[in-house]
């Protein structure tokens, strides 16, 4: 990342990926206690719902580590789509190898012993055209494999730091002592630096919280709040006015509330605005745009629909036209959304957790993708 040139895009609001410091919005005091962990040997445990930022967190934390230092090697992996050891295996694998081959000429040579316990494909990017590894592990070879790695991290001369993000899912995975597993590897890794960033507040807190678990105790803790409302506004203003145009700062910060302060999903609004309104007067510019992104996923909602139960999308209804629910299995809730039963309710609830279309907060349960909440509530009142 470091021996990227500036970049500059037609669109400041990014809302995929990681461009560089300019288009990211502040978070400079989470990123220096970030820093000050790792330079103080102790690794990380990063917690937050998704889409807040803790991705564009990352990314822009390791920028900087590598700006500073170019002999680092900076890995980020989302293991959210692994289901099993040898998925988590190919995957840290094929990115620590790629990782190790962008800084190391002839690196896929020179590691050729490691390699041949494996089933490596070469290829180039298609897009970049960068020569790239893949790799396929024996199911019965896994945890070997994870060893093999881990030596090679180890006898890198080179300060490493790997974020894996969804890394609650370890916790699904079939095989057992997977955790213990890595853990005993992790934690005699020399000059290896790890964050363990997760969206499931529960999961994670037990994982690294609980004294029956091989990662207690073992990471810093740190809870990812949304960005400062006044700095984001000043953040998102400046881009606006570099095009001589403004936005008004009450009818921003309706759309910073209106979301939660919820980064991706602002973003995503503002990209239109700055892309549709020289300057940005009230609530009318927002709701229009709001409009055209949620009847953009419609189909997509409607898709997921049918795989819901009448139960479970009835209940889904009933908490997008409430915004969020306290007690849903309350007489007073049911009752006025015409439920059957608490026990149904409960029922219903708990799929759509498992979903991952409901989640809790300490206020209540809301749905997870706000976009569906408000198409929801426009299509079924």
């Amino acid at each position: 990342m470091a021996s990227k040139k500036a970049t500059k895009i037609k669109n400041p609001f990014v809302n995929q990926g990681y461009i560089s410091p300019e288009y990211f919005c502040d978070r400079q005091q989470e990123t220096d206690v970030m820093l000050n962990h790792f330079e103080n040997g102790r690794n990380i445990t990063l917690v937050s719902p998704r889409r807040i930022g803790k991705t564009g967190l990352i990314k822009n934390l390791f920028y900087q580590i590598e700006r500073k230092n170019k002999n680092s090697i900076c890995l980020y992996i989302d293991i959210f789509a692994t289901k099993n050891l040898r998925d988590f295996t190919e995957m840290f694998g094929s990115v620590v190898f790629n990782g190790f081959a962008k800084k190391e000429k002839n690196f896929f040579q020179k590691a050729a012993a490691l390699l041949g316990s494996l089933r490596p494909v070469f290829s180039n990017d298609p897009f970049t055209g960068v020569p790239k590894m893949t790799i396929t592990v024996d199911p019965s070879r896994s945890q070997m494999t994870i060893q093999q790695i881990f030596e090679l991290l180890s006898a890198s001369r080179r300060d490493i730091y790997i974020a894996i993000d969804e890394f609650q899912q370890i916790a699904n995975y079939p095989e057992t002592g997977t955790e213990a597993l890595l853990r005993s590897h992790i934690q005699f890794a020399s000059g290896v630096h790890f964050i363990f960033a997760g969206s499931k507040f529960r999961l994670m807190a037990e994982m690294f919280g609980s004294p029956q678990r091989p990662f207690f105790q073992s990471t810093e803790m740190m809870d990812l709040k949304p960005l400062d409302r006044e700095v984001y506004y000043r953040f998102a203003n400046q881009f606006f006015e570099k095009k001589r145009g403004s936005l008004d700062q009450a009818t921003f910060n309706r759309l910073y509330d209106l979301f939660e302060g919820h980064t991706w999903y602002i973003q995503s609004v503002l990209n239109r605005l700055y892309d549709n309104y020289l300057h940005v007067k009230s609530m009318d510019e927002v709701n229009r745009e709001i409009v055209h992104l949620v009847d953009s996923r419609s189909p997509q909602y409607e898709s997921l629909a049918q795989f819901l139960s009448s139960n479970q999308f009835n209940l889904l209804k009933a908490i997008a036209s409430e915004g969020i629910v306290a007690e849903p299995m309350g007489s007073k809730f049911i009752s006025k959304h015409n439920m059957a039963s608490a026990s149904i309710v409960q029922s219903a609830l708990r799929g759509l957790m498992d979903k991952e279309i409901v989640y809790r907060t300490p206020r209540g349960y809301i749905i997870y993708d706000r976009f569906m909440s408000i198409w929801l509530k426009r299509t079924f009142g």
